[in-house]
């Protein structure tokens, strides 16, 4: 049965493991080729595999999002391979929380890196093909800590400042068929989530009830949750949606 991103291309950063897998598989599953970037060499084979045994294309590489010809290279690859570049999904993050006074340069500059300069590397090289076929879809992954969050003075920053380059590149780029948009998920269930457990030093079952307790909706996310959102902005129907930011995380968030 034909998906709706069938012979479409997504490209996702950071799609190795937790929300940037979900969202990998969602496109998968609705038709897509996809191709994954990822630092972590292991992750990256394993969902590799997992992927092919269940009859889906997808292309894999080891890549810094922070280098951009490491970045460019990647995404010249994944076009050559499928042909195409229709949508790109700028997932790849990493938390170095702290708080304010306790906070070194490297934990702030790595969380700027990744998420801003990451973000930036990707859309930059993926442009260009977007542009060239006159269609695309960038999608940003924010987060609710973009409206402040303790011990994220970095997170917080870096996710905010996410928000605006999505709407800049809406603007720039909305003439040439391109739509750049963001989703902001709350609380999510994935190995990051475990490693905010770990550092408060709480298990991660009592976050995630803790978490649950302030979120209206009453359960926690899941990474399918955020992949819904995203499907959404890539949908071809959803041209007309540009530079939102959508929070998804089960309540308002202001």
């Amino acid at each position: 049965m034909a998906g709706r991103f069938e012979n479409q291309v997504a490209f996702v950063t950071g799609g190795s493991r937790g929300i940037g897998k979900g969202i990998t598989r969602r496109f998968a599953e609705e038709g897509a080729k996809v191709a994954i970037i990822d630092i972590n060499e292991e992750a990256l084979q394993e969902v590799e595999a997992e992927f092919r045994d269940e009859g889906f294309d997808v292309f894999c590489k080891v890549a810094n999002v922070v280098e951009f010809d490491q970045v460019e290279a990647a995404v010249k690859e994944a076009y050559e391979r499928f042909g195409s570049l229709d949508i790109l999904v700028n997932n790849a993050g990493v938390i170095r929380d702290n708080m304010l006074f306790k906070m070194t340069d490297a934990d702030w500059s790595t969380v700027m890196d990744v998420h801003l300069k990451g973000s930036f590397n990707a859309a930059r090289a993926a442009q260009q093909y977007m542009v060239e076929n006159k269609y695309g879809r960038i999608i940003n992954i924010s987060s609710t800590s973009a409206l402040g969050n303790r011990g994220q003075a970095n997170y917080a920053t870096a996710k905010a400042g996410l928000q605006g380059f999505t709407k800049t590149l809406a603007i720039e780029l909305g003439k040439f068929g391109i739509t750049a948009n963001a989703v902001a998920p709350g609380f999510i269930e994935t190995e990051m989530t475990k490693e905010t457990a770990s550092r408060i030093g709480i298990s991660f079952e009592e976050l995630v009830k803790a978490s649950i307790n302030k979120i209206p909706a009453g359960r926690s996310g899941k990474p399918e949750d955020i992949a819904n959102a995203v499907a959404f902005f890539a949908d071809q129907h959803s041209s007309f949606v540009n530079g939102q930011v959508l929070y998804v995380a089960g309540g308002p968030k202001n």
